[in-house]
């Protein structure tokens, strides 16, 4: 039976303008979501001593480590839920989802009380809002990826897509400016008694202006004209078993990769080579800048050469370097050095970040696109991504912090087996609708 999905055939052709718009909404809502996860790990060193008891400054960042790898537990949930539901009901529809979901956990992180005041009862509520935005941006990701492949045209798609990477990172800087301008204009105790509430009530009002974007979005053609799945929607997904391990595969070293030289960086700038907090924010905001400008240039350098050459230099460079930089920024000793290595770190992992949303969404048949994007991609996230700042933390625990080191090389030396053995999806994509 045919889907009531199917786009009348004398439906015009999208123009250009209409694209730009639709991606342009899809993406500032993308934005606001990463901003609302990402507050949690630029704030947790400043709201870490409100939520848990007193202890040594590592201790406490464990404990918060810990329910940022929580919320990864429900990604992959999220990844499923959501990724039927927009391959049922339209990624325009799961995109609004998902965003409502983040607002939620961002109030709920922004009103609970401190440890002092309600006991226990506050880690826990840290922790029911960290499994509702990890839902959120579990859902998130594989229908943002999917509805931006698909908006592009074939041309500029791998330029249109890294806008997703983008946005993820501009979250991440607009995070980390609202930390600066509040270490600038509050004292540590006011930021570490109440000013750290401030980001999250922030996030919740940025929220729900990106849910009015949302709405006006357009959908896209591909998911209009395509028919709805004649059997249980899983049971088509496990009909690709090579697609699916293609994207845990290809997604292992790269997560592990960007989790360690962003969301980590500035608590081991820290924590392991001992500068202030304010240089660790500015560093951080310095190379995120960065960094999110080469995401359109390597995006469209993959329209030209393909996906697969800029897959493999990243994990040809990751698998080398890896090592090398990070000995090298223990010990180093002024702004500029820590600025450099960490800059030269993330411009390898550019090789990854810009292009593996479309990679992903190429690999898959438009009826089950958003569900085989979402749902591996968020398993390995969870494994790999997740628990980055905690295995980092464990390692340095217990005195073998170089361990860290080579877990890294080592899941970006497995994901580069992975990138030369793999098809270029530029050439083979399953994205067929412009």
């Amino acid at each position: 039976m045919e889907s009531t999905n199917t786009l009348s055939a004398s439906a015009p052709a999208r123009t250009t303008s209409q694209r730009v718009k639709s991606i342009f909404s899809g993406s500032v809502g993308n934005l606001v979501e990463w901003y609302d996860w990402y507050v949690y790990a630029a704030f947790s060193l400043y709201f870490a001593k409100a939520f848990f008891p007193q202890g040594d400054l590592t201790a406490q960042l464990l404990n918060t480590a810990a329910i940022f790898a929580v919320g990864f537990l429900m990604r992959p949930i999220g990844g499923w839920l959501m990724g039927i539901y927009a391959d049922r009901k339209g990624r325009k529809a799961a995109l609004l989802a998902s965003v409502l979901l983040m607002c939620f956990g961002s109030l709920i992180i922004a009103l609970t009380p401190s440890y002092e005041t309600i006991g226990v009862a506050a880690p826990v509520l840290l922790v029911v809002a960290r499994l509702l935005q990890g839902l959120s941006v579990g859902g998130e990701y594989g229908t943002s990826a999917t509805y931006l492949s698909e908006m592009a045209t074939k041309e500029r798609r791998g330029f249109f897509s890294s806008f997703q990477y983008v946005t993820l990172i501009s979250g991440q800087l607009i995070a980390l400016a609202v930390l600066i301008i509040l270490q600038q204009t509050l004292t540590v105790e006011q930021l570490e008694t109440w000013g750290w509430r401030v980001p999250f009530v922030i996030g919740a009002l940025c929220a729900v202006v990106a849910m009015y974007l949302r709405r006006g979005m357009e959908e896209t053609d591909s998911f209009k004209k395509t028919e709805a799945p004649k059997e249980n929607i899983m049971r088509t997904l496990l009909r690709h078993p090579k697609e699916l391990l293609t994207v845990v595969g290809l997604t292992m070293g790269g997560t592990l990769a960007f989790y360690t030289y962003t969301t980590y960086m500035q608590k081991y700038l820290v924590n392991t080579v001992g500068m202030s907090k304010n240089d660790s924010t500015m560093i951080s905001a310095a190379t995120l800048f960065l960094f999110m400008l080469l995401q359109p240039l390597v995006g469209a350098l993959s329209d030209k050469i393909g996906r697969r050459p800029i897959l493999i230099a990243f994990g040809v460079l990751g698998t080398l370097f890896t090592y090398p930089i990070l000995t090298t920024l223990h010990t180093v000793q002024s702004w500029w050095g820590a600025f450099f290595l960490i800059m030269a770190a993330l411009i390898i992992v550019s090789g990854y970040t810009s292009i593996n949303a479309v990679v992903k969404a190429e690999l898959f048949p438009t009826e089950i696109r958003a569900l085989g994007v979402g749902l591996p991609y968020a398993l390995t996230v969870s494994i790999f991504g997740g628990t980055a700042e905690y295995v980092a933390l464990w390692f340095k625990s217990v005195g073998m912090e170089s361990g860290f080191y080579w877990y890294v090389t080592g899941c970006i030396a497995c994901s580069l087996l992975v990138y030369i053995t793999m098809k270029d999806t530029r050439t083979h994509s399953r994205i067929t609708t412009d």
